[in-house]
């Protein structure tokens, strides 16, 4: 009976030893892997917002890079020709309707179009439209006369943006580490490298942004070409003044002709004649 007694409190001895430890142990896992949790969570997070900066999403279900999408940038190009009462007054009226709706004029010329049978004004005027007005304006300078021709373009230019918007963004990183190395070197021949690796990349970043602003020149504003002409004059000679003309000039050439053949026959004549008088007077001369 002491025996089993003493069994039983030498496994209530080792029992009161080692469950502190296992408690220990298990609340230290637990607390590990929470720790761990924590840890894979904020670098998730921090990816997450990584990815939003890069214009991406992170999927919850297979944590794929969705890229964000991107407005189109199209350039629009439009040819309007008008048939108009006067070309002056039709330039001058297109002009107004582009300032009216927050445009610009490029170009503009009134001249003199010369016809087979008379002369017409003639003109033609370049703009640039805001893209929302663009409509608008095409509809109001097509009210100004007779339309004879319409055209309109787009040139996509949607991937060449995003190309140098992403080579722009390259190289703005490069020349922000390329600064902090800049403040890391001791040496003048590593001051003078990376100065001149920084003037490098600054003149691609200032080539590059100025493609850009180009582009989104072109997108904001569209361009339109408007050309105006008088229609031609309109003249009732009945046929008599095309007949006196071809009377005159036939009667020119027959004069012409004239001249040419007795050019031809005049030489002949005189050889004629004076070979006769001759003749004529050796035979009186004979005969006496």
């Amino acid at each position: 009976m002491k025996r089993m007694y003493g069994v039983f409190v030498f496994i209530l001895i080792v029992f009161a030893i080692l469950a502190p430890g296992c408690l220990s142990l298990e609340t230290g896992g637990q607390a590990q892997y929470a720790n761990d949790n924590v840890e894979y969570g904020a670098a998730l997070k921090s990816q997450a917002y990584s990815l939003e900066d890069t214009g991406g999403i992170v999927s919850d279900s297979s944590d794929e890079i969705v890229e964000e999408s991107i407005s189109r940038k199209v350039i629009t190009t439009a040819d309007l020709s008008l048939d108009v009462d006067d070309a002056s007054i039709a330039v001058d009226m297109v002009i107004n309707i582009t300032q009216d709706a927050g445009g610009f004029v490029s170009s503009s010329s009134v001249y003199n179009n010369y016809y087979g049978e008379g002369t017409g004004k003639a003109g033609y005027v370049t703009i640039r439209i805001p893209q929302s007005g663009f409509t608008p304006v095409m509809d109001e300078i097509g009210m100004l006369g007779s339309v004879t021709s319409k055209s309109i373009s787009g040139r996509d230019v949607t991937e060449e943006y995003t190309d140098l918007s992403a080579r722009l963004g390259n190289l703005e990183r490069q020349e922000l580490r390329l600064l902090e190395i800049l403040n890391m070197t001791t040496t003048v021949d590593e001051v003078l490298d990376v100065e001149r690796e920084l003037g490098r990349i600054r003149g691609e970043i200032e080539s590059l942004t100025g493609r850009l602003n180009y582009l989104n020149d072109q997108v904001d504003l569209s361009t339109i070409n408007v050309r105006v002409s008088e229609p031609r004059p309109i003249t009732h000679s009945w046929g008599l003044r095309n007949a006196i003309l071809d009377s005159v000039n036939g009667f020119i050439s027959t004069v012409n002709g004239l001249i040419v053949f007795i050019g031809y026959v005049l030489p002949i004549l005189i050889f004629v004649t004076v070979s006769g008088g001759v003749i004529i007077f050796i035979r009186n001369r004979v005969r006496k």
